[in-house]
């Protein structure tokens, strides 16, 4: 059986086309029966074979439960980000206006926190991650990345200050800590999830920004479009990154050929970093990104242009890249992503939880250590993009949705 939601009737109206780079149609997710495969609909690029059985196209497994959706805040303008503050409050982020907000327990939204530095909203920038120092009870320290407005473009920015919250709140001793290089002129592909790691180290994702000269830095070593990046709390550079000391390598740099990643997590069981990346027409992956591993893009990938042309010579392995653990093609548009290990729903332990922009849900991965053997939609009838996914203290599933009137949402068991 599917899983049941109850949710308020106007939001089955809220249906939104994704952004330009994001998705390729608004068609609904198909409806498959427990054990067939979750999608149905014909692959972009029907001739490529996956590399290995379970690749894509995992079998349903549903897990009866049953559970609802509250509205805890509303009226945000494209909130991008969800991250809890110790007290129980959160701070988000609202892509469009370039606003950090904080959620109070009680689902009050502040005014916007004084002291964010100048974003660039034009296209998919804006402000987008968040994260809080593992050490914010004793430094109020948080992180957020941004689009930087620079001369001759812009690019992929990370800051850090001291949150003091309060009827008028506001960042104080804010420093820019991390820059993407090179800048270009580009309003697509910024990337933007910021993940601590277990050894207090933060991992930022970044995109290629989908230009012919950002998509050929995915590969290359020294600039940090489409990579995973590695650094310190202060933006220094941690022992152990794979290209430190190499001549003409960032030392920031963890993985390389990365295409749009905005989705991370930190795997609880292994401590790994997982993220999962926008494809073009086809080929959304999640990957395991590992010290100095090659993730193909463009050189290898799933599906296909928009043009429905071959993305350049068409070929999905070579040696030397990575393959995904898992991949979607047609897409979902993934955005956010967080690992399920909270006592609401029993039944969720050890899933992989994945925003969907496009499709308007959560995909529910089951895992059996790296490999996804099953896939659930939840809170496709809710009808809006999932743009973030985090479990709060509370063990709900909590998420943001990216749209005008962009909500945050919380799913709990129902009743």
């Amino acid at each position: 059986m599917r899983s049941s939601l109850i949710f308020a009737a106007s939001a089955l109206l809220a249906i939104a086309a994704c952004g330009p780079g994001e998705a390729q149609d608004s068609s609904a997710p198909a409806v498959a029966a427990d054990g067939g495969p979750v999608e149905t609909r014909p692959a972009n690029a029907p001739d490529q074979k996956p590399a290995f059985a379970g690749q894509t196209r995992a079998p349903l497994k549903a897990a009866g439960v049953e559970y609802q959706v509250q509205v805890v805040a509303k009226g945000l303008d494209h909130p991008w980000a969800i991250a809890f503050l110790p007290d129980g409050s959160a701070l988000v982020t609202e892509k469009g206006a370039g606003r950090l907000r904080i959620l109070a327990k009680d689902g009050k939204l502040s005014p916007a926190v004084a002291g964010v530095p100048a974003v660039d909203t034009n296209g998919q920038g804006g402000l987008l991650g968040l994260a809080i120092d593992p050490n914010y009870a004793q430094n109020g320290l948080v992180y957020w990345s941004y689009a930087e407005p620079r001369d001759g473009g812009n690019g992929t920015a990370v800051a850090r200050g001291r949150l003091v919250p309060g009827a008028a709140p506001k960042l104080e001793n804010v420093q820019v800590i991390w820059r993407q290089t090179p800048t270009l002129a580009s309003a697509l592909h910024f990337g933007g999830r910021l993940v601590f790691a277990r050894d207090g180290n933060l991992f930022v994702t970044t995109g290629e920004r989908s230009i012919l000269e950002g998509r050929r830095q995915a590969q290359n070593l020294d600039g940090t479009l489409g990579k995973v990046v590695r650094i310190k709390p202060d933006g220094s550079i941690p022992d152990g990154n794979p290209y430190a000391g190499q001549a003409g390598a960032k030392p920031e740099i963890w993985s390389i050929g990365h295409r749009n990643l905005q989705a991370a997590a930190i795997n609880p069981k292994t401590g790994e970093l997982w993220t999962v990346e926008h494809g073009a027409k086809g080929g959304d992956e999640l990957n395991i990104p590992r010290a100095g591993k090659n993730y193909g893009w463009p050189s290898i990938t799933y599906g296909e242009e928009y043009s429905g042309k071959p993305i350049g010579d068409g070929i999905t392995a070579k040696e030397g890249l990575e393959q995904p653990i898992y991949y979607w093609d047609p897409v979902i548009a993934p955005s956010g992503m967080a690992f399920y290990e909270g006592d609401l729903f029993p039944a969720w332990k050890g899933s992989l939880l994945v925003g969907s922009l496009k499709e308007h849900h959560i995909a529910r991965l089951t895992l059996d250590g790296d490999k996804v053997v099953g896939e659930e939609r939840i809170a496709a009838e809710f009808g809006e993009r999932i743009r973030d996914v985090v479990v709060g203290p509370d063990s709900a599933v909590w998420a943001v949705t990216d749209e005008d009137d962009g909500k945050v949402i919380r799913i709990a068991p129902k009743g």
